[in-house]
């Protein structure tokens, strides 16, 4: 996996949207995947790029849509790709906001339930513990943001697919019973 990030970079991690597409050639042959983190007008901004580049794309964070939700241009373009089986969508972050944290979980809430509506298969979950990016007073609960995944998947079959089927098929870990 190579990441992506325009919020801020971490190890690991480009910070050049101009790398996008030369690192994403530079890792296609090895079956990896390009997991982006960016905001939903980022994510817009850059359809072209990201229609090129020949490796699975991951959105981070819910895609980033911010207060607009499924109404944000990214959320159609996220779709198309997710659609024609080329990206994926991490249900995570949903107390990260364009403008800082939140424990309105609301807006996050819409967006991921019509991710599950739409395409089960092609969504995997994640904590973002520890959390690096907020400070000690802004950490979210953890078993709250798991929670979260019972009201945005009520489906159980949906939540294994989720947790663990997904997971198998996109990082290649072994089928479990």
């Amino acid at each position: 996996m190579v990441s992506v990030s325009a919020w801020g970079g971490t190890f690991g991690t480009s910070n050049a949207v101009a790398d996008i597409e030369p690192l994403t050639k530079r890792i296609a042959n090895f079956g990896w995947h390009t997991q982006i983190f960016m905001r939903g007008d980022q994510i817009a901004q850059m359809e072209d790029v990201l229609n090129r580049i020949p490796t699975p794309i991951v959105f981070d964070h819910l895609g980033g849509l911010g207060p607009e939700g499924t109404k944000h241009p990214a959320f159609t373009f996220m779709r198309r790709l997710i659609d024609a089986g080329r990206a994926w969508v991490k249900l995570s972050g949903a107390y990260i906001t364009p403008t800082g944290f939140t424990t309105d979980y609301a807006p996050a809430t819409a967006v991921a339930k019509a991710f599950v509506a739409a395409a089960p298969e092609r969504l995997v979950w994640g904590s973002d513990w520890p959390h690096p990016n907020a400070d000690i007073r802004s950490k979210p609960d953890d078993a709250k943001l798991f929670d979260l995944l019972t009201d945005w998947a009520p489906n159980e079959g949906a939540r294994h697919r989720i947790l663990v089927e997904n997971p198998e098929s996109l990082y290649g870990f072994p089928h479990t019973s």
